[in-house]
């Protein structure tokens, strides 16, 4: 049980709850493991619950009837997901998946929603949660209504350097491990598409892949190259509940598969 309170209590969107709150949210949670590859849910499962990703990665994912996967968003150590159980109970309508071991913690949304409904500041921070997530899935469907394969790239590594970027001397580092086919699952397109579009934008000098990691080397002109305003890095950042650091991630690798 203390392990599960620790992750709990490193989670920012509950470190202004009381200490009895934060005792009866451990009570109430229970701590589970899921290998890499593993489902924590399904479509249609029950939403009876929300997480907390203690260690390891999660993605979510949609499939299309015709068996095409989606993916919806990627999950990182201290962040909450699953939250819409909190204001819509029923089947879920996406899967999630371990993209590595992972050790998730889950919450029973109706003691969480009691527990929104003492503390004002639990409510306003899950509700910005609820925000963010679909102001992105809202610039996501935009980009793959309007835009072409090299744009639609060009969006989502803007977006990945907002959320994993790394500063360095050379430019932006991204931090989060993706394959060809994971890219080309985001934005829609084939993995060989992405294989060639990362090659163009490596020979015209606005990104490298070395030693399997992707390095952007100016992300405004990155940006400017496909019309896209770079959003503020701050204020996103400032919106959205950081994660709390119980991992240390590492550099993106560009795998072929």
């Amino acid at each position: 049980m203390a392990q599960n309170f620790w992750h709990v209590r490193n989670c920012s969107l509950f470190q202004r709850l009381t200490e009895g709150q934060l005792e009866s949210l451990e009570r109430r949670a229970r701590i589970k493991k899921y290998p890499k590859g593993s489902s924590l849910y399904l479509p249609s499962d029950q939403s009876d619950g929300t997480f907390l990703l203690a260690d390891g990665r999660v993605r979510i994912c949609s499939t299309t009837p015709e068996g095409k996967q989606t993916i919806l968003a990627f999950v990182e150590p201290g962040e909450v997901f699953g939250e819409l159980a909190l204001v819509e109970s029923g089947p879920r309508e996406e899967r999630a998946e371990a993209v590595v071991n992972s050790t998730v913690i889950l919450i029973p949304s109706d003691h969480l929603r009691s527990l929104m409904e003492e503390s004002a500041h639990l409510t306003i921070g899950v509700t910005k949660l609820i925000g963010l997530r679909r102001k992105r899935v809202e610039r996501r469907l935009r980009s793959l209504l309007f835009r072409n394969n090299r744009d639609r790239l060009t969006h989502l590594l803007v977006e990945l350097a907002e959320q994993y970027g790394n500063a360095t001397s050379e430019g932006i580092e991204l931090s989060i491990r993706l394959s060809h086919q994971d890219l080309a699952s985001i934005i829609g397109a084939t993995r060989e598409t992405v294989t060639t579009l990362l090659g163009e934008m490596q020979s015209d000098g606005l990104l490298r892949i070395r030693r399997q990691r992707l390095l952007i080397l100016d992300l405004r002109k990155l940006a400017n190259s496909s019309n896209i305003t770079q959003p503020s890095q701050s204020s996103e950042r400032k919106a959205e509940p950081q994660a709390s650091p119980l991992t240390t991630r590492n550099p993106m690798t560009i795998r072929e598969v």
